[in-house]
């Protein structure tokens, strides 16, 4: 039985027990609304206790009924018989109610949470909005501000916020259930079922953050659905706004958005795994090094110590590890003032981080990630040099973007320690992590990368050893083909407003210049040095490079850079005419969709060239990154997923 019902004196206690995470399926709706009804009919009992077992309270849907007829009993009549019961549930929550499981934290009169506890509606990010009253109940006991950022963004607060929003009725000191009695022991006055009262009045900032959401969701409709529903909410009576949310629920669910969301739900979960590290134990990892302290090194050092780890950093000199501890401490600092730390986990995570310039200082850590500058003789030497230094079990991972890691594997007495672990930038943001596979890595490699990925909070791909792996080899495609659109006639903020108009939230020419256009020129000279130079190769990044033009931090890229706008330059559309002209190219304009058609033809070529080629386990992974590494529209479910649908 997933639900068991138990009493002690007048409290009775409802038990959802379904793992891993208590979803709301079929089996436990049933047995929910069961419980319900007898519990009706037992005059003696005082107060209802709804808990989990487990980890967690109800983590939402059931993804085994996803894209299936739903089956009765349907959560909005057990959520409705729960929130008119006789006696007054209590919703006692710990780890994650998220989806249904916080609807039914709602239908209850009281909610007390566990202090660790996190609280959301993310239905969004599948494509739909709340569909058993959660726009409805929720704008009745908190803000409507705050209601709009949680069913519309889809970001789950937790319990100390919840209970200053008026979600939570109480924190539980010392044992939940414990608690949980003591509190049904001595309930407060019952504040009568929760679609009774008034919604809150929205003040005059509720609109226009309402707007700014839906300008944010560029294109997704459950956004702007969501709006529309707690709208309904704020201004309806209850029983027509319940109607309007599950009318736009059940419209949403035969969304083609919502089955692409749904396409990209799944294929993250597939992504991070490996046929081969079944069965295999995660190694122990808590000591992490960093070698090389630029802009990525200090990400990915603020990544390792924003989720628990010791991070030692290894500089080439005292003055670079001071730049580099400036970096990783400017991280953490903002993530003070955001509040991701408070002042006390701040300090532990700074006494968890030491600079060094000697790699022996190396020597206790179980992972440790070679982030220097993008030159073979360069890393196989910082490989030579870790060889020497760490322990004989110590994984050794490269974050290299382009390069052959077998060659690097190559520097040292045992390849099978060496694993690519390629973050994007910035990497404490950024939720991608490449897990390169080389030919001679072991598997204790790849689940030390899985563990890390896992740890971070990160989505893991593997991949295979090639020129860029997936995401940058997908890149250099589409880019070549941007650059072969400029000589034949489009501009770059022509080809970038066609991409945000897409759904990319921001474009090619733009993304490059904020990243700075030395690092690709670094790549294409290697290339040209072993005659990898295509036929039709375009050389206009090459002379923007040539002139100083360097991107966003030289005030001049592709864009021109003033007062903080990328304003269009038309000193490059006359460098770009003039080498149309050199070439003998008649330019001819290009509309919005002609080239997206290039971009999309162009990507899902090389996506499944990659497939084919085996760097890529599945054509979702191709989906997976271009979501996740370069803002590829969530909702169109990826570019293989179009292709294919």
């Amino acid at each position: 039985m997933s639900v068991q019902l138990t009493t002690e004196g007048r409290i009775a206690i409802v038990t959802i027990d379904n793992p891993p995470v208590n979803a709301l399926g079929q089996e436990v709706r049933a047995g929910l609304l069961d419980a319900a009804g007898q519990l009706d009919q037992m005059p003696e009992i005082a107060a209802v206790i709804v808990k989990c077992a487990g980890r967690s309270f109800v983590a939402g849907a059931d993804i085994r009924e996803f894209g299936k007829p739903p089956q009765p009993p349907h959560l909005p009549d057990v959520l409705l018989a729960i929130e008119n019961a006789r006696a007054p549930w209590i919703a006692a929550i710990h780890g994650t109610a998220l989806g249904g499981g916080l609807e039914l934290a709602l239908a209850c009169r009281f909610r007390i949470a566990d202090p660790r506890a996190r609280l959301g509606l993310p239905e969004v990010t599948l494509g739909l909005i709340p569909g058993a009253g959660g726009t409805v109940r929720l704008p009745r006991l908190v803000a409507a501000e705050d209601a709009l950022e949680m069913i519309v963004t889809g970001k789950p607060v937790n319990a100390t916020r919840a209970q200053a929003m008026g979600l939570i009725d109480a924190l539980a000191e010392g044992d939940l259930s414990e608690f949980a009695k003591s509190f049904a022991q001595n309930l407060p006055d019952d504040p009568g079922p929760v679609l009774g009262r008034a919604p809150k009045t929205p003040g005059p900032e509720f609109e226009p953050r309402a707007e700014a959401l839906i300008r944010r969701a560029r294109g997704q409709n459950s956004p702007r659905a969501a709006v529309d529903a707690l709208r309904a909410a704020l201004s309806l009576p209850a029983d027509q706004a319940l109607a309007r949310e599950r009318a736009k629920f059940l419209a949403l669910r035969d969304d083609p958005q919502s089955k692409a969301l749904s396409h990209v739900f799944f294929a993250e979960r597939q992504a991070g795994r490996l046929d081969r590290l079944k069965g295999v134990d995660a190694p122990e990892l808590s000591d992490v090094g960093v070698v090389g302290g630029g802009t990525m090194g200090a990400g990915i050092a603020a990544a390792c110590l924003l989720r628990g780890f010791t991070v030692t950093l290894l500089e080439q000199t005292h003055e670079a590890a001071k730049a580099a501890r400036d970096r990783v401490e400017g991280i953490l600092a903002d993530s003070l003032t955001r509040g991701v730390l408070t002042p006390r986990s701040h300090a532990a995570t700074l006494a968890r981080f030491a600079t060094a310039t000697e790699a022996r200082a190396l020597a206790r850590a179980d992972l440790v990630i070679e982030a220097v500058f993008e030159d073979m003789g360069v890393k196989r030497e910082v490989f030579a040099r870790l060889d020497a230094a760490c322990k004989s079990d110590a994984v050794l991972a490269s974050n290299t973007s382009y390069l052959d890691i077998n060659e690097i594997a190559r520097a040292v007495a045992d390849p099978a320690r060496v694993v690519g672990l390629h973050f994007f930038s910035p990497a404490h943001v950024m939720k991608l992590l490449e897990i390169v596979v080389p030919d001679q890595v072991g598997d204790r490699a790849l689940a030390m990368g899985a563990a890390l990925a896992k740890r971070l909070g990160k989505i893991a791909v593997f991949a295979g050893v090639c020129d860029g792996f997936i995401a940058n080899r997908i890149m250099s495609a589409y880019r070549a083909e941007c650059e072969r659109m400029l000589e034949a006639g489009a501009l770059p903020w022509e080809i970038d407003a066609a991409m945000v108009e897409f759904g990319f939230p921001m474009g090619l020419f733009r993304m490059q210049d904020l990243a700075g256009l030395d690092i690709a020129w670094a790549m294409r000279k290697r290339r040209a040095a072993e005659g990898r130079q295509p036929a039709d190769y375009v050389r206009i990044p090459d002379l923007l490079c040539e002139a100083g033009r360097l991107g966003q931090k030289t005030g001049r890229g592709w864009y021109l850079h003033q007062d903080g706008k990328a304003l269009p330059d038309p000193e490059v559309t006359a460098l770009i005419e003039a080498e149309s002209a050199r070439k003998g190219i008649t330019r001819t304009r290009f509309s919005a969709d002609q080239i997206m058609n290039r971009i999309l033809t162009t990507i899902q070529a090389e996506g499944q060239a990659i497939v084919d080629e085996g760097i890529a386990a599945r054509a979702s992974d191709i989906d997976v990154v271009m979501i996740n590494a370069f803002g590829f529209p969530r909702w169109s479910g990826g570019p293989m997923h179009l292709h294919d649908g």
